[in-house]
């Protein structure tokens, strides 16, 4: 029962789903039907579906039957409608054929203008529609030509903001174009050229630059040492402007010319062609000479390609390569100031460069990278001029590399870079220069010591003796008021030699010009420099004149006046010091003139050399003598050589009249002692083995020769008999043999005042022993010839009494 009940439930179930799946068909859109069919065979009853489907169709198909036999009659009605009509269409059809036949043949050439104007403007829209492509195409054609036009005349940076445009600008436009596919791919194609073709012309740059160093830096020096000129006259006419520009008015302008010359510039050359301007009144700024343009093109260019720090490393590296070539020196630098003036243009044109490079750059070279490259210039430069500059001998290439090295030191300066060790090198040349003019002035006071006559100047008039005076300080009253002619003292070495010595201060006070030196510490340079000229050149070049062998007392005397003179002078050198350095002498630690000392030491050398002339001239006059030690004849003269040597005496110390009296006494008491000497040495001399009492006359006679020549007073000063003194030992030795007085003698001997005081008893038994054999032809003894024996006993005796009072001395 209740099952019976389930189904009839189910039944009613599925027939209520089919329901409505019907309705969903019959009210649903054609084209969605297909889900709802779906769900009649998701269920399992689609055949009873089918049976309510074909039964609902069948009730339609009724329904559509009623209708239309509802409306039939309407139909039949206008079928008979239609019918009537036919006869009228049928004419009206022919009468459009016919119309339509008239209206072809009359509009055929309207259709065929017709056609033709199709045509036409067919064409005309096509036209139209390839003149706007073409109107997108020209400008990326017209840009690439433009480009291909910039690479050809080398404007790459221009180039390259071509080919920016073309690419971000123009090609997006036209993509599609084959053309444009080939031109985007030549693009980075392009670049590279450009990169290498900008690199190629900076290695051009760098390499013209590196020929022409030179160039620029004796240009930056002529602007500096015109740049020195012009404050010289500034401060001594301060109203008076200068004309020059300085530093930053030579970037001013030149950062004006860098507009030009841009990366947009056409002009790509290293160096500017620059004619000789010697002769105008302005040198050219040494940043005139250089076009910059292909650095900052090949900067820009790599900036814009972001390979800016390769780029950096490039010029830097290459730069470096030039710097070691460029402080280079040639092997020959030392032997011309032209060697020294290319090596510093070079440095200066290098380094002016890159300091152009650092201001008007950014970036591409930095402070410290200068500051590196101008320390490895600094040290190899004054390396190489410590080198080069000791092989230097000529004191005017020594000035004159100085002078350089100032205008090289003082340039660099403008450009902002420390040259303070270049000033400190300076100071070590000015010992080299010092000794350099020492070597020079050394030959000069040599030729003034070699030509000169050593004869007393001569001046004939007023004229004459002013212009000696001028050259030499000397004043004197009592030449002043005698006649012309007359004579100076000294010879004409004195004012020539004070004159070098003056010239020798000029020379020292110009290598201290523009070192920035204190006046002290230029006082303190000349001074110590003319002490070593003094007492180091100008002592040797006197000594050597002393010391030479053919000196005559003449020379000599006029030596000793000469140095008198020069020594007096001192005090006008030290004025003439104090007046060109303005600092008086008594300043702390002002360094004294030595040169006193110099002409004392020749004046002495002199006079000894004098006493040593006179000795030789002596000792020559004696080597005449030619006595007869065994004569037994009286003479009645002195010897002819001693008359002749008394004479020379007396004729040498004629001379003497300008020496100081002290000198010429010395010299007349050491002649007559080296005489009295010599004489004594001859007489008791081991080759007189015996000697006569006549040979001991004429010697006595010689001995007051010299007596008398002492007594006549040779040299004035000498008080009563001093020079006698000289001869004082021959007379008593004399006296005692000639006057046989040896009772006298032994019985005084060793009394203060006894006669023979200055005869010693070894002499006197050296002559006695020489006497011996002699009697027989001694007049004196004549008496005593009958008793030979007698004599030799008394000579014996003699003897033998001296040999006791020797024995008796030395114990």
């Amino acid at each position: 029962m209740e099952r019976g009940k389930m189904a009839e439930a189910e039944s009613l179930e599925t027939a209520a789903e089919h329901e409505r799946i019907l309705r969903e068909i019959e009210s649903t859109d054609t084209a969605c039907i297909g889900p709802t069919l779906r769900s009649v065979y998701d269920g399992e009853e689609h055949g009873r579906f089918m049976e309510k489907l074909e039964t609902r169709i069948r009730n339609h198909d009724r329904e559509i039957e009623k209708m239309c036999n509802f409306h039939y009659q309407g139909f039949v009605d206008s079928i008979t409608e239609l019918l009537k009509v036919r006869g009228e269409a049928q004419k009206l059809k022919n009468q459009v054929t016919d119309t339509n036949r008239k209206l072809q043949h009359e509009g055929k050439e309207l259709v065929i203008a017709m056609e033709e104007l199709k045509q036409c403007r067919l064409q005309q829209r096509n036209i139209s529609a390839t003149v706007d492509k073409l109107m997108l195409c020209l400008p990326v054609l017209e840009m690439y030509s433009k480009l291909r036009d910039q690479m050809k005349t080398k404007r790459h940076y221009p180039a390259l903001k071509t080919l920016e445009h073309l690419e971000h600008t123009y090609l997006p436009q036209v993509s599609h174009y084959r053309f444009c596919k080939v031109m985007v791919d030549n693009i980075p194609k392009l670049r590279e050229e450009i990169k290498d073709v900008s690199m190629s012309d900076l290695k051009d740059f760098l390499e013209s630059i590196r020929k022409h160093s030179d160039k620029i830096g004796e240009t930056a020096m002529k602007q500096a040492q015109q740049q020195r000129n012009l404050d010289n006259i500034v401060l001594q006419q301060p109203r008076i402007g200068s004309k020059r520009k300085s530093k930053k008015d030579a970037y001013t302008i030149f950062d004006t010319e860098i507009e030009s010359t841009s990366p947009k510039s056409e002009q790509d050359s290293g160096i500017l062609d620059v004619e000789d301007e010697e002769d105008d009144e302005e040198v050219p700024g040494a940043q005139d000479l250089v076009d910059f343009s292909p650095v900052y093109r090949c900067l820009h260019i790599y900036s814009v390609l972001g390979a800016r720090e390769t780029f950096e490393n490039y010029y830097r590296k290459q730069r470096r390569k030039q710097a070691r070539l460029v402080l280079q020196p040639p092997s020959n630098m030392h032997e011309t100031l032209d060697g020294y003036r290319k090596y510093f243009n070079q440095i200066v044109g290098f380094f002016v460069v890159e300091d152009h490079i650092l201001h008007t750059t950014q970036g591409l070279v930095n402070r410290a990278y200068i500051d590196e490259l101008w320390e490895m210039a600094l040290s190899k430069t004054i390396a190489a001029l410590r080198t080069h500059s000791s092989y230097c001998s000529d004191p005017n290439l020594v000035l004159d590399l100085k002078n350089l090295i100032v205008l090289f030191a003082d340039t660099l300066q403008v450009y902002g870079f420390p040259v303070n060790q270049l000033f400190d090198m300076l100071l070590e040349i000015r010992d080299q220069y010092s000794e350099t003019l020492l070597k020079k002035w050394a030959g000069i006071f040599r030729n003034i010591l070699d030509s000169d006559n050593y004869s007393p100047i001569p001046v004939t008039s007023e004229e004459m003796y002013k212009k000696v005076v001028g050259q030499f300080p000397f004043q004197d009253t009592e030449l002043e008021k005698q006649p012309f002619p007359k004579k100076f003292p000294f010879s004409e070495f004195v004012p020539k030699v004070y004159n070098q010595i003056k010239e020798f201060i000029y020379a020292c006070l110009k290598f201290s010009e523009d070192l920035h030196l204190s006046s002290t510490e230029v006082d303190d340079m000349i001074r110590k420099s003319t002490n070593l000229l003094l007492t180091r050149t100008l002592s040797n070049s006197l000594q050597n004149v002393i010391k030479r062998k053919n000196i005559g007392l003449t020379e000599l005397v006029q030596i000793i006046i000469n140095t008198t003179h020069l020594e007096k002078s001192c005090k006008y050198l030290e004025e003439f010091i104090t007046n060109i350095t303005n600092v008086l002498p008594e300043t702390v630690h002002t360094t004294k003139l030595y040169g006193t000392t110099t002409f004392k030491d020749a004046r002495h050398a002199a006079e000894e050399e004098i006493y040593t002339n006179l000795n030789q001239k002596i000792d020559q006059f004696l080597q005449l003598a030619d006595y007869d030690w065994m004569t037994g004849d009286l003479g009645n003269k002195a010897s002819d050589y001693l008359v002749d040597l008394i004479a020379f005496l007396r004729s040498t110390f004629a001379v003497f009249t300008h020496l100081p009296g002290k000198v010429a006494q010395t010299a007349c008491m050491s002649a007559c002692k080296h005489l009295a000497t010599s004489l004594m040495q001859l007489l008791l001399e081991a080759e007189v083995r015996q000697l006569t009492l006549g040979a001991l006359q004429q010697f006595n006679l010689d001995v007051r020769e010299c007596e008398q020549f002492a007594r006549s007073g040779p040299v004035p000063g000498f008080q009563e008999d001093t020079l006698q003194l000289a001869f004082i030992d021959l007379r008593q030795l004399l006296d005692l043999f000639i006057q046989w007085d040896w009772s006298t003698y032994l019985a005084d001997y060793g009394q203060p005042n006894c006669k023979y005081l200055r005869v010693n008893p070894v002499t006197a038994l050296t002559l006695l022993e020489k006497m011996k054999d002699t009697s027989r032809k001694n007049n004196m003894f004549a008496q005593f010839r009958k008793n030979e024996r007698d004599k030799q006993k008394l000579i014996d005796t003699v003897a033998k009494q001296l040999r006791g009072l020797i024995s008796s001395h030395h114990s």
